[in-house]
């Protein structure tokens, strides 16, 4: 009997993390979460604590997730933590909001990324979470928008051979635009839903990578586009 595939998936708790959990789990995968919370579906629990040093963060995870995985490498991390803060740069919570964002999206990337060094198996799957609205100016929302503007940097770098990754291992990032959540409908209840990805299509892609289907060049920056209910990717150059 062959032994089950293996993911850590960053954000586990989420509204995103928590479908990814769900997919991966029906498809008999072995599953640690790292997240704020448990998520009572996976096999294993990591539980971040808030900190105001990144360093301290990331020797906590590390730690952590070194004694949950212990010396068999995983086949893929995933990490679809992240959050959304509005404002200006004159906006009274400007830095507040940047500060936010930056621990929600760039920490948890780095994070992820040492994690991949260190417990990766060779060809394996390592991906960051983007948004798409970073490829441009994103004035009324700038924290987020630098947050996944430096994901986006990240993933381009994490491409390149020098970048430390397991040898022939993928780098990749999704850009979604608007994912259909609950926050999201509650937070815009007049806003045009077609237009807005399910969280089930991007768990099933990402289990999908994980397992090797149609997975993305190492580097790539995959825009998730929905029209009309409909969901697709599209690799973009950037």
């Amino acid at each position: 009997m062959m032994a089950a595939k293996r993911v850590l998936i960053y954000g586990g708790k989420g509204q995103l993390g928590s479908v990814c959990v769900s997919h991966f789990k029906k498809a008999n995968w072995w599953v640690a979460s790292i997240d704020l919370n448990s998520n009572e579906l996976a096999d294993a629990n990591v539980i971040v604590e808030l900190s105001d040093s990144w360093t301290t963060q990331m020797e906590q995870v590390g730690n952590d997730v070194a004694s949950v995985v212990g010396s068999q490498p995983v086949d893929a991390i995933l990490c679809v933590a992240g959050g959304w803060a509005g404002g200006s740069a004159k906006s009274k919570n400007f830095i507040k909001n940047c500060d936010s964002c930056w621990k929600q999206s760039v920490w948890t990337s780095c994070i992820a990324s040492g994690l991949a060094v260190r417990h990766l198996c060779e060809g394996g799957l390592l991906q960051l979470t983007g948004a798409a609205p970073a490829l441009d100016g994103t004035g009324g929302m700038i924290g987020y928008g630098m947050s996944k503007a430096a994901v986006i940097q990240l993933v381009k770098s994490l491409g390149m051979p020098s970048a430390g990754l397991p040898k022939n291992s993928v780098a990749t990032a999704i850009l979604p635009t608007t994912l259909d959540t609950a926050v999201n409908r509650e937070g815009m209840p007049t806003s045009d839903t077609s237009t807005w990805t399910p969280l089930q299509y991007i768990g099933g892609l990402l289990l999908e990578w994980s397992e090797g289907i149609n997975r993305p060049s190492t580097g790539s920056l995959m825009r998730i586009i929905t029209e009309g209910g409909d969901s697709r990717t599209e690799q973009i150059e950037y």
